[in-house]
């Protein structure tokens, strides 16, 4: 392999924030639908932005429900969500080694600004393409033709990371490679079932076979 971009996926492969998540969702549904949802209720939503939910759930009470959301949202996020141990040093080294680096997830644009923000490492992305900014959502391979675009990177050379079976979807369609993050993944028997490129159980590993790509990248410079 010889990556030349990178592109992370963010709840799952380097946020533990889905309890974040699932509060944030109960919280509005509670407040505004007295009603409570299961997780796994909550993950088969998953797909279409948090404003897209909202404004399906909400009827006329979307716009408050909204602020609701992104309130709780970030006033609970240091307390409920965290990187996981050692994935912010893989983004910093392959950002040390000048290669374009990309976020592709289905969370909104103001969601997905607040946990990158809050984790410390917004600045450190060349592109973000949150939920927001296809006019097709993840499995859509859309975000990662836009990052090889704005590159000048042939798909085979990105290496998408990702926890989750649009991941992968998203990924051979574009024409990319995949490595799939087991560590925290709600479908690991889907996963497995869609034959990604590359697995990994630990940060650690993934740092290792990150590190191998990078050096090869250094040989030929």
């Amino acid at each position: 392999m010889n990556f030349k971009g990178y592109i992370f996926d963010i709840d799952g492969t380097i946020t533990a924030t889905n309890n974040l998540i699932f509060a944030t969702f109960n919280h509005v549904a509670d407040k505004y639908l007295n009603k409570y949802l299961t997780d796994n209720e909550i993950i088969a939503l998953f797909g279409p932005t948090e404003d897209v939910i909202l404004k399906d759930w909400m009827g006329h009470n979307y716009e408050d429900a909204r602020k609701d959301y992104y309130k709780f949202y970030d006033l609970n996020h240091d307390k409920m969500a965290s990187p996981y141990p050692g994935i912010i040093e893989i983004i910093k080294e392959i950002k040390e080694h000048n290669l374009p680096l990309g976020i592709y997830t289905g969370k909104g644009r103001i969601s997905t600004e607040i946990t990158l923000s809050k984790i410390g490492i917004l600045n450190y992305f060349d592109l973000i393409i949150s939920g927001d900014d296809v006019k097709n959502h993840k499995p859509s391979p859309e975000g990662i033709v836009k990052f090889a675009e704005k590159f000048n990177i042939l798909p085979e050379n990105i290496l998408m990371i990702g926890d989750a079976p649009a991941d992968i979807i998203a990924a051979k369609t574009a024409g990319a490679k995949v490595a799939s993050v087991l560590w925290d993944s709600y479908a690991i028997d889907t996963i497995r079932r869609l034959r990604a490129d590359f697995y990994f159980n630990t940060v650690i590993d993934l740092h290792k076979f990150v590190k191998r790509q990078l050096k090869k990248i250094k040989k030929n410079l």
